[in-house]
């Protein structure tokens, strides 16, 4: 299950998993949470590792 991340919290999870994902998906994630909207990023991220790594 998804959690609630608080910012400091997803972006050293982003960071953990950058290998995971291109450079572009990185950037665009870390824009998302930085504009707000955190829950939409993990949201993204958690599709994009889960196509990504099964």
């Amino acid at each position: 299950m998804r959690e609630k991340y608080h910012l400091s919290d997803f972006l050293k999870c982003l960071k953990a998993n950058k290998g995971n994902l291109t450079r572009q998906q990185f950037r665009t994630l870390k824009g998302q949470a930085l504009a707000g909207d955190i829950e939409g990023a993990g949201k993204g991220m958690y599709k994009l590792l889960e196509r990504r790594c099964g």
